[in-house]
């Protein structure tokens, strides 16, 4: 087996529209939320999100570009970009036939869906839809506009299991570079969601919380007043190359990714098993798949979303996998400060355990503030500041609607 490792990172998201930013934010503990500024959101009972903030396509694109390109295909573009540019890679010197994308999206073009949708139907008549309606909404889009900008001619296509497609995505380029299949390979999640209908239909399900008068804190991941999820968006880049391909180039090594799993909790459409089966299955499945044990773990950026139940399943999962050496983890849920991205959450955890690992700090849980009798207090949640540790071994969990898990292990090199 080939080893895999990170040699380029790109990041959008509400607490930074760049790596670094976002890096910054995350070790500071800034929340992104905030009252939604796209549309007037009074009639629900959710009016908070987590928006990027400041992101003008047309700094990006040419304005025809803008109308074709739904904005979860802008995101992966710009973070696909950065990753490049981040990795230093020079594209005229690889086979570009070994080099390709696999991404992740959970919904796709919502947003196109929601505005063509409602201008067909405008008037009377036969509904006129726009051309572009299909090639913007089609979730595998993203990776091919990643593509045809590279010349990537390689591998090409997208992961679409809810929270966990682009924790998927990730995995699956792992296997496809570590199998010997390609040298290169772009890979993350992106996801643009905050629009009426995604509102709307969260805020139906109860799934959000309704925090309105106090967004800034709404996201309190195992506190014991949390009451829902943060609605986030954005878009989070992977460059993984084969070890001694990223060597023999001079490429510098963020991190190794070591190993991964996928399991389904065969449970429920939206709910977690209670016991947490499949995510204490999901996590051993990767911890034997990196040939590790469970005492060489030193943190877990969790799924952590803020709902009630979610919660308590995950931390039950990671007390059965690690038993006693739960307590000397650091665990984080960086879904407080941005939010949860949906299909592109996988992709910005991941880089939140690659920050962890390069610069030896733990990323917070922000806005606890109570905490919850249900849950052990031994357990070391990272409550509200970054807590400096040397991290040698980080591990990312996301899980999706429709009981889809999967793991991530990532090495310090």
């Amino acid at each position: 087996m080939k080893r895999v490792v990170v040699t380029g990172i790109g990041a959008i998201t509400p607490i930074g529209n760049d790596y670094d930013s976002y890096r910054k934010g995350l070790l500071e503990g800034r929340s992104g939320a905030n009252i939604i500024s796209r549309f007037d959101a009074s009639q629900f009972k959710t009016q908070f999100a987590a928006e990027v903030k400041g992101y003008n396509g047309e700094d990006f694109f040419h304005k025809r570009d803008i109308r074709r390109i739904d904005r979860f295909s802008q995101y992966a573009l710009v973070v696909a970009d950065e990753a490049i540019n981040h990795s230093r890679l020079d594209i005229e010197k690889i086979n570009l036939s070994r080099a390709g994308v696999i991404w992740g999206s959970g919904i796709g073009g919502f947003e196109t869906i929601e505005n063509d949708i409602e201008e067909a139907t405008r008037n009377t008549g036969p509904p006129r839809y726009s051309p572009f309606l299909i090639p913007k909404l089609i979730a595998d889009i993203a990776p091919g506009h990643i593509s045809m900008k590279y010349g990537f001619r390689g591998v090409n296509y997208a992961t679409v299991s809810a929270c966990a497609s682009a924790s998927h995505a990730i995995s699956a380029a792992f296997d496809y570079i570590r199998l010997g299949r390609g040298d290169v390979i772009i890979t993350g999640g992106s996801e643009a969601a905050i629009t009426k209908a995604g509102i709307g239909g969260f805020s139906s399900m109860k799934a959000l919380s309704e925090r309105n008068d106090d967004p800034l804190t709404a996201s309190r991941p195992f506190d014991k007043d949390r009451d829902g999820f943060l609605l986030g968006e954005g878009a989070g880049a992977l460059i993984l190359e084969e070890y001694e391909f990223a060597k023999a180039r001079g490429a510098t090594i963020y991190a190794e990714v070591i190993g991964c799993g996928a399991t389904a909790d065969a449970y429920h459409m939206t709910a977690p098993h209670p016991e947490g089966l499949g995510a204490m299955e999901v996590m051993k499945f990767a911890l034997d798949d990196a040939g590790i044990e469970p005492t060489d773990v030193d943190y877990i950026n969790v799924h952590g979303t803020s709902t009630p139940l979610g919660d308590i399943a995950e931390t039950k999962a990671i007390t059965k996998v690690f038993g006693e050496h739960t307590f000397k983890l650091n665990i984080s849920s960086t879904k407080s400060m941005t939010g949860h991205l949906l299909g592109a959450a996988g992709a910005v955890e991941a880089i939140a355990c690659i920050v962890a690992i390069n610069e030896s700090e733990i990323p917070p849980t922000i806005n606890h503030f109570t905490d919850d009798p249900e849950l052990d207090s031994r357990i070391n949640f990272t409550f509200n500041k970054a807590q400096g540790r040397n991290v040698n071994i980080a591990l990312s969990n996301t899980f999706g609607f429709g009981g889809h898990n999967s793991t991530v292990i990532f090495k310090k090199v």
